[in-house]
This record gives structure tokens, sequence and C-alpha cells, in this order.
């Protein structure tokens, strides 16, 4: 018995402030809050800061994964969040924790793609 049913994965690109776009340590307070408060699973995590102060960053999660990369100098960055709807669904989990993080980048959003695999 096949008890798999797609997941949701979003995928976008939004601008945002160098201030927001640089500020590593906010924004890995904030995706471990997020990972919390929407009872997620880290199990590992990779981030690193580029000289220009921009970063990227991968949380994997027992779900899936989230991940970002910004570029200060360009005002924007790129964004994705998967959750497995594997033994119950993480829709609104998924699309709680994008809205969070636009929240949180006071982002204004350029483009969205919402995948069901």
């Amino acid at each position: 018995m096949n008890l798999y049913k797609p997941g949701l994965h979003l995928l976008s690109t939004f601008a945002s402030s160098p201030e927001q776009l640089t500020d590593v340590q906010a924004c890995r307070i904030t995706f471990d809050q997020l990972i919390d408060s929407l009872k997620l699973t880290k199990v590992g995590e990779a981030y690193h800061v580029f000289p220009n102060g921009g970063f990227t960053a991968v949380i994997c999660l027992t779900e899936s994964h989230v991940s970002i990369h910004t570029w200060p100098e360009l005002g924007m960055a790129t964004f994705d969040v998967f959750l497995s709807n594997y033994l119950h669904d993480n829709t609104d989990k998924a699309r709680q924790f994008y809205e969070d993080v636009l929240l949180y980048f006071s982002a204004t959003e350029l483009s969205k793609h919402e995948l069901t695999r």
C-alpha cells in the first residue's frame, strides 16, 4: 500500500532591502522559529555568507527542505520550501512558512511557482 500523497513545493523570487538580505543571523533565528512553531523536524543545515554580505542557506527537514539565496546588491532573493505529505498533509504548513518568510523580509513577491510533487 502506497501512503505517499504529493507535497507542495513553493519557489519564489522576491525583492527586499539590502539590510534584510545580509542579516544571516536574523534569518537563521526566523527559520528556526518557523520550524519550531510549525512542528517540523530539522535534521541538518548549512549557511554560507558571501563577501558582499549575501548568503545562502539550506535547511534539511524530515519533511524535505527550505532554501534561500540572497543578492543584496540586486535587492532580491530566491526562496523555496518543499514539505512532503508522506503520513499527513503539510500543504498548509508549506504555505504558512512561505507567507511568514515574505513577511519577515518585508518582501515584494516577484515570481512564485507552486508544484505538487
